[in-house]
């Protein structure tokens, strides 16, 4: 079989399978819980977390004492609720239900205050035995002193089975922090698109795709088996190229997905090395396999990223140019 023949039955699979998975991705709903007191800054984080008013801020001590589920676009939803000791009796298995049933929990502790009091430790365990997608947000760091021996403090007492993020609702620090714990979980569960399109700052979660990408592809390119990575790596690329088109809300045709990595990633190391990346001599040539695929996908990545940041057509000829900019950084670095 023609290399070129072989180029193009393996990128039509590809991006079959990766338009598939995208579409799965975007009819899926998201359902992210926050349980705290009232005052320990759940709305705030939620509005600074997607640069949104989204969230009512102000309520009083004593003033949400019930589930309240608060929509965002279509398929999203933020759901506030009290401590588990806060919730009359006969609510507790409902709220247990939303619990088990949320994609992540977001677990708020005040660092202004008494941090895992003995009622919040309590509510940890009654939430985990229905669900251990739980990120541990200690808030108001700005108002308290050695926030390291208060994260100690919570893991020390938590077993360690939690990431622990502290941040400032107020100020905003640490925000990318609990925005990357949430998607370390909405991506094993195949849903981290969706959430990401709804981000105002989308740059961030594209960087984290693209290195992750990049990665991959140097394991695949690591391979000494001749010929072993041309699938892999071709499924790695497009989708990411799908990827970072939808997370811009700019989606592009087969035809020119296509034309796109043939003007970049094929055509700048040519089709037969593109298939089997310099493997000539053992370990050494894999090293060089490795370095290659990575480096063409993180340019790619960047390159796709640049072109929908600054509102220029995705085209070949256009991209051809700055895909080759990224590539010299990315080979600077080696």
């Amino acid at each position: 079989m023609e290399i070129n023949e072989e180029f193009e039955k393996t990128f039509d699979e590809a991006f079959e399978q990766k338009s598939e998975e995208i579409n799965a991705q975007l009819n899926r709903k998201i359902l992210i819980t926050m349980v705290g007191d009232v005052n320990c800054g759940k709305s705030s984080t939620i509005n600074k977390l997607m640069k949104e008013d989204i969230v009512s801020v102000g309520a009083k001590p004593g003033e949400t004492i019930q589930i309240k589920e608060i929509p965002y676009k279509e398929n999203i939803i933020f759901v506030d609720t009290p401590g588990l000791d806060d919730v009359v009796k006969e609510n507790t298995e409902v709220t247990l239900k939303y619990y088990k049933n949320s994609d992540v929990i977001l677990f708020f502790l005040n660092a202004a205050g008494t941090v895992l009091s003995e009622n919040e430790l309590k509510n940890l365990k009654e939430i985990e035995k229905v669900s251990q997608d739980i990120v541990i947000v200690l808030n108001k760091i700005d108002a308290a002193d050695d926030i390291p021996a208060l994260v100690k403090y919570i893991q020390d007492n938590t077993d360690y089975k939690y990431p622990v993020t502290p941040i400032s609702s107020r100020t905003g620090e640490n925000i990318i922090m609990l925005q990357n714990k949430l998607f370390d979980i909405l991506e094993k569960k195949s849903k981290d698109l969706m959430f990401a399109m709804n981000l105002k700052e989308k740059a961030s979660i594209a960087n984290r795709w693209i290195l992750a990408g990049g990665a991959s592809s140097a394991v695949i390119g690591a391979s000494p088996i001749p010929g072993s990575d041309f699938v892999p790596l071709t499924g790695v690329q497009v989708g990411l190229m799908l990827k970072l088109s939808t997370l811009y809300d700019k989606p592009i045709s087969k035809e020119n997905a296509k034309e796109l990595l043939i003007a970049t990633v094929v055509g700048n190391i040519g089709k037969t090395i593109f298939r089997q990346i310099v493997k000539v001599v053992p370990g050494a040539g894999s090293v060089i396999g490795a370095s290659v695929a990575g480096a063409t996908t993180v340019a790619l990545g960047y390159a796709i990223k640049y072109m929908h940041e600054n509102n220029i057509d995705l085209q070949a000829e256009h991209l051809k140019s700055i895909y080759e900019m990224f590539l010299a950084k990315e080979k600077g670095k080696q």
